[in-house]
C-alpha cells in the first residue's frame, strides 16, 4: 500500500494503473514509473481522436507582446488539475517564444502551433520534470489525465509604441488562466504622455471585450457579407407587418443601428458605464492626456467556441474575433 500511495503521488496515475504497473515491474517502484509513462502514452495516442470541449486558455506577457494559447481536455474535472494548469502556464510563455516575420507588425498574430510543438523546454513540477519537448509534454500529461490533452490554438498580440496593452481573463482559477479571454492596444499620439490612465481605462476595456463580444472595430469595419445578411434578415422581418415600402426602409435603418450597437465596438455602450458608448470613452480620455487616443487592435476569444462545428464540418481552426 505504501508503494502504491508513492507512485500514485508521483505520477496522478489511475490507482488500477498503478498497481498494475507495480505487479509487472514485480514491485521495483522506479521500474513501475517508467512502465506508467509507456503504458499511458500509449493510450494517449487513442484517446487523440476524442472530442476535447474543455480546458482553459493561458496568457502570458511581457514588455513587447502578449501570447495567449488554448490548451483543451474532455473534462472540467482535468482543467482543474494543477498539472494540466502548470502545463497551459508553460505552453503560453513558449508561446512568446515563437518569432516569426508576419510578428513584426502592429496587429494579432497566430502562433505556428507546429514551431511550438517542437520546442524544448525544462518542466520543473514535482510530478513532471525534466528536459522534453512541447509536444512530449502534451502527450505525458494526457497521459497522466486519462483524456485526450490538446494543444489547440494560439495568438500573439503586440503592444503598441507609444501606447499600452491591455488584458483581462475572466473565470480566473490563478493568475494567467482563464476560460475568456480579452485583449487590446490603446496608441496615443503623443509619446510624452503619461500613461496611467491609458492603463486604467484599457484593462475596462478589456473586461468590456469579453462582456459585450464586439465583432468589429467600426462600422466602416463591418464586413458586405455581414451587413448584406443582417439587411436581408431585417428586410424579411420589417416586410411582415405589412407597412409601406418607405416605412419598410426607415424601419430597416433602424434597426441597423442597432445591430451596429451590438457589434461594432467603437458604438457599444460601455459596459461600466452605458449612459455612453465605446466612442465617447475614447473622446473623453483624449481629452484627459491631452493627446489623440485610439483602439489599435482588438482580441477576444473563449475556450471551446466553434469546437463542435469543426467535428461536425472536419473545418480549419476558427479565427478569434480579432480586429
Amino acid at each position: 500500500m505504501s508503494l502504491i500511495k508513492q507512485l500514485r503521488e508521483r505520477t496522478s496515475a489511475p490507482i488500477k494503473d498503478v498497481k498494475a504497473s507495480l505487479v509487472q515491474c514485480n514491485w521495483d517502484i522506479e521500474a513501475a514509473q517508467t512502465d506508467l509513462r509507456k503504458r499511458g502514452k500509449v493510450l494517449a495516442m487513442k484517446k487523440a481522436g476524442r472530442v476535447a470541449t474543455e480546458g482553459l486558455l493561458a496568457l502570458a506577457q511581457n514588455e513587447g507582446k502578449a501570447a495567449v494559447i488554448e490548451l483543451n481536455c474532455e473534462t472540467d474535472f482535468v482543467a482543474r488539475n494543477e498539472i494540466f494548469q502548470y502545463l497551459a502556464l508553460t505552453l503560453a510563455k513558449q508561446a512568446l517564444l515563437v518569432e516569426n516575420a508576419s510578428q513584426l507588425v502592429s496587429g494579432v498574430h497566430p502562433v505556428g502551433l507546429e514551431s511550438l510543438e517542437e520546442l524544448k523546454l525544462n518542466l520543473e513540477h514535482p510530478k513532471i520534470s525534466g528536459d522534453t519537448t512541447v509536444q512530449n509534454a502534451i502527450t505525458e500529461v494526457a497521459a497522466m489525465m486519462g483524456e485526450n490533452v490538446r494543444l489547440r490554438r494560439g495568438f500573439v498580440m503586440s503592444a503598441p509604441s507609444p501606447g499600452v496593452l491591455s488584458t483581462y481573463l475572466h473565470t480566473s482559477p490563478q493568475p494567467g488562466l482563464g476560460r475568456i479571454v480579452g485583449l487590446l492596444s490603446l496608441e496615443i499620439e503623443d509619446g510624452n504622455s503619461p500613461l496611467e490612465a491609458l492603463q486604467r481605462v484599457g484593462s475596462e476595456l478589456a473586461v468590456h471585450l469579453v462582456a459585450a463580444k464586439p465583432l468589429f472595430l467600426t462600422k466602416e469595419g463591418v464586413s458586405s457579407d455581414a451587413l448584406e445578411s443582417e439587411r436581408e434578415i431585417l428586410k424579411s422581418q420589417a416586410e411582415s407587418t405589412g407597412k409601406s415600402q418607405m416605412a419598410i426602409e426607415k424601419m430597416v435603418e433602424g434597426r441597423l443601428r442597432k445591430y451596429y450597437e451590438e457589434v461594432v465596438l467603437m458604438e457599444q455602450k460601455f459596459v461600466m458605464n452605458d449612459t455612453m458608448n465605446v466612442k465617447t470613452l475614447l473622446s473623453n480620455l483624449s481629452k484627459e492626456v491631452g493627446s489623440p487616443v485610439k483602439i489599435g487592435n482588438f482580441f477576444r476569444m473563449e475556450v471551446g467556441e466553434g469546437i463542435q462545428r469543426e467535428e461536425a464540418l472536419g473545418a480549419d481552426e476558427p479565427v478569434a474575433q480579432a480586429a
